[in-house]
């Protein structure tokens, strides 16, 4: 795959300048390694009145500790890195705005979703926007803007298109991910050494610190089988069995891996029309370069018959959407949506004003009408709400399948 591996401008960096500028504290939440640190740094650049301490450094984050109040005293902006790592901040924080509705207070980071952790839930609730930070959208990757979620909404039509992609470029894209560091590596061994590093570190410290757990193997092989699970309902009991465990702690552990932006759970979508639903939530690992490293494959083993192409795409899609969805002009959310009778349609877009659009996801570049059963069932269900109805392939072609159905490259997610 050929991407440039430079650094290129975030598409949230206007998200996170505009609440400055209205906000007394802002939040850039999201996985270790996502960019956080150089998206804070960006945000703040030309401010002269700013300054930032890490807590990744023991000396600071001792400090922290044992004198909250004193630490977060500051003039201008103060720029906390890796905020969940002394969560008491979070009240001192709290005493301080209360004192002054000054915007651009603080900015602070963290790889870990802090409003989950005990005694702070409450402490920044009407004070605090939340930028949720990523690994790299493919657009990104590309220094392009990316416009798909509004065209979808607008009633899809860009017949003719063409792609040059193949299904193995795809897979190569899933396999690389969007950690900038795994980007620079060109070398797919060099890629899964890093991949391990960064799971040993996730497992041994970052998620211990977050909450103490007194066997971090464990919490690797729930991962492992999670990963296993990516792109399927999410059943905390079948994991459970499969990892000899009480379900109680799977459930713990992945509560954890998912206030680690590690996995998401999406939501089931439904509505009185669709009583027959079924409400269980899907998982993601969120970067699909993680995940192909956990399932122990690689871009060219999935692309073999039998191979695991269907769940990498699937993942791949879904969360470059959550991606997408985090600077797209409509506001909007992720569901995915099954019923009992069989019908199922891989991801559901709703916008707050209530349209929808459906979107399927096909490992095979030939797409026939069969494939959207499950989007012309939700087509009867809501009428006109479902704006488009999309089957997204390895094909090159885009062709219209008639009533606002479409089948689309996998590459319309992000290329004009």
């Amino acid at each position: 795959m050929a991407i440039d591996p430079a650094p290129r401008p975030r598409h949230l960096l206007t998200a996170v300048t505009d609440a400055l500028a209205d906000t007394r504290v802002v939040l850039i939440a999201g996985p270790r390694q996502a960019g956080k640190s150089t998206l804070a740094a960006l945000a703040l650049a030309g401010r002269h009145d700013a300054r930032s301490v890490t807590l990744d450094d023991e000396r600071l984050r001792a400090t922290a500790a044992n004198d909250p109040a004193d630490f977060v005293r500051h003039d201008g902006t103060l720029l906390i890195d890796e905020i969940q790592r002394v969560p008491e901040l979070l009240l001192a924080i709290k005493a301080m705005v209360d004192r002054s509705n000054r915007p651009g207070q603080y900015l602070l980071t963290g790889s870990a979703n802090v409003l989950s952790l005990p005694r702070v839930v409450d402490a920044l609730t009407g004070r605090m926007e939340i930028v949720h930070l990523w690994p790299f959208s493919q657009s990104e990757c590309e220094g392009r803007r990316d416009h798909f979620v509004d065209r979808a909404f607008s009633g899809w039509n860009r017949d003719g298109r063409v792609s040059s992609l193949t299904k193995a470029d795809y897979l190569d894209r899933c396999a690389v991910g969007g950690f900038p560091e795994a980007i620079a590596r060109i070398r797919e061994p060099r890629r899964a050494r890093w991949f391990e590093s960064y799971l040993e570190t996730l497992v041994q410290r970052d998620i211990p610190d977050l909450m103490g757990i007194e066997r971090p193997e464990d919490l690797k092989r729930v991962l492992a089988l999670v990963a296993a699970r990516s792109a399927s309902l999410y059943k905390p009991e079948d994991v459970a069995r499969d990892a000899q465990m009480a379900p109680t702690t799977v459930k713990r552990y992945v509560a954890l891996l998912e206030a680690a932006f590690v996995v998401t759970r999406v939501p089931a979508w439904a509505n009185s029309r669709t009583t027959r639903a079924v409400r269980a939530r899907k998982v993601f690992v969120t970067d699909s370069g993680l995940l192909t490293h956990l399932l122990g494959t690689t871009a060219s083993a999935a692309s073999e018959p039998g191979g695991l192409s269907g769940q990498l795409l699937d993942s791949f899609v879904a969360m470059e959407l959550a991606r997408q969805l985090g600077w797209s002009n409509t506001r909007a959310s992720l569901f995915h949506f099954r019923n009992r009778d069989g019908a199922e349609v891989d991801i559901v877009l709703e916008a707050a004003d209530g349209r929808l659009v459906g979107i399927e996801v096909k490992a095979s570049s030939t797409v026939r009408s069969g494939d959207f059963r499950g989007l012309r069932f939700l087509r009867q269900r809501v009428g006109d709400r479902l704006r488009s109805g999309l089957v997204l392939h390895t094909g090159p072609e885009t062709l219209s399948f008639g009533d606002g159905m479409w089948c689309a490259p996998l590459d319309s997610l992000w290329s004009d």
